[in-house]
């Protein structure tokens, strides 16, 4: 049993790897583009699932977190000369003049300085519950936007970064995503994992038990902040240009949308949630433009598509209260005893 899930997971990630080849040859830059999406939103679903749905705090800061990843990496990976093209307002400070590093300890180093600011925020507001935490957290994102739409030496304000190295690709996106996977499964499995549970499950229960209610919250913030600096970084060299408006609550909200969607504490409903939202809010943008049906012309309705797309959530949210997988894992056995199962025959019998 234990040999043909093995056997059966490597063939998986066999045929994984060769449709990431497949389209890195042959699909257009757009559709390339919603594939990589798909593997960030997915990076930052699962360390938002870490907070929200395994430790059960609700947290509204990821916005912030992927903001401050996405402006480390992007400083640290841009040449000189674009350095000075953007920054003509006002020269950028001295250390960041003529540093330049490679991709990956630069997405390294934007995870780690999300996961301090991530500390920062998470040692005071964390001793608030509900929706005192979210607003908390919430308006610690809004500063962190703030502060860099101010920081012009830095950040160069509002006007944002542009000419950002387009490093991100598929094997950088869906590596990273995988490395995600994997880290949270196996902290999930580990007694850090246990004692996240019990908080969700009843903070004074998990505290008579000896658990530290403090500890483990802040390190479950820490590492979900790590893990946004890490997708904010994979954005930023994605789309090659960024600016604070793009860190607004709204994404936030697209993320929270992916785990509600594909279950607070499920691992495997994240990763599902993750491809049908990027997916399904692309898929819907002919709505926003002009349909001609031949006899009639349908102008478009700027906003159109989201609120089709909400409707549509609404109407799987009603059928699927826990999300679509609830707080259920993918298994092979569950999957081959699902299709080996036999309907009953009349009187009950196999």
């Amino acid at each position: 049993m234990k040999k043909r899930n093995i056997i059966l997971t490597l063939v998986a990630v066999l045929l994984a790897l060769l449709f990431l080849w497949f389209a890195k040859e042959n699909f257009d830059a757009y559709k390339v583009r919603i594939l990589n999406l798909c593997a960030i939103y997915t990076i930052l679903g699962l360390s938002m699932n870490l907070i929200n749905g395994f430790t059960g705090q609700f947290a509204l800061g990821h916005a912030g977190f992927m903001a401050i990843g996405a402006y480390t990496t992007a400083l640290l990976t841009m040449p000189v000369a674009v350095k000075q093209q953007n920054f003509f307002l006002a020269p950028i400070v001295e250390p960041l003049k003529d540093l330049t590093v490679p991709f990956f300890p630069a997405l390294l180093l934007g995870g780690i300085f999300a996961a301090v600011v991530g500390f920062l925020i998470g040692a005071p507001a964390l001793r608030l519950k509900g929706d005192y935490l979210a607003i908390a957290t919430l308006g610690f994102s809004e500063i962190i936007r703030i502060v860099i739409t101010n920081a012009q030496r830095v950040t160069n304000g509002a006007l944002g970064l542009k000419g950002i190295p387009n490093t991100t690709n598929l094997w950088w996106s869906y590596g990273t995503a995988v490395v995600t996977a994997v880290f949270i499964i196996l902290l999930i499995n580990s007694s850090y994992g246990r004692a996240f549970k019990a908080i969700r499950e009843d903070e004074i229960a998990a505290e008579s038990m000896g658990i530290s209610l403090f500890k483990h919250k802040v390190m479950a913030f820490t590492i979900g902040a790590f893990f946004a600096g890490v997708g904010g970084g994979l954005l930023g060299n994605l789309l090659g240009t960024i600016d604070p408006l793009m860190f607004r609550f709204f994404l936030t909200f697209n993320i929270l949308l992916i785990i509600v969607l594909g279950g607070m504490g499920s691992i495997t409903g994240t990763i599902i949630s993750a491809f049908i939202v990027t997916i399904g809010l692309e898929w819907l943008r002919f709505l926003d433009q002009s349909i001609n049906l031949g006899f009639v012309v349908i102008p478009g309705i700027s906003g159109l598509r989201m609120v089709v797309f909400s409707v549509l959530l609404m109407i799987v949210v009603l059928f699927f209260r826990h999300g679509i997988m609830g707080t259920n894992e993918f298994s092979w056995d569950k999957l081959i005893n699902r299709l080996n199962k036999r309907p009953l025959v009349k009187g009950g019998t196999k």
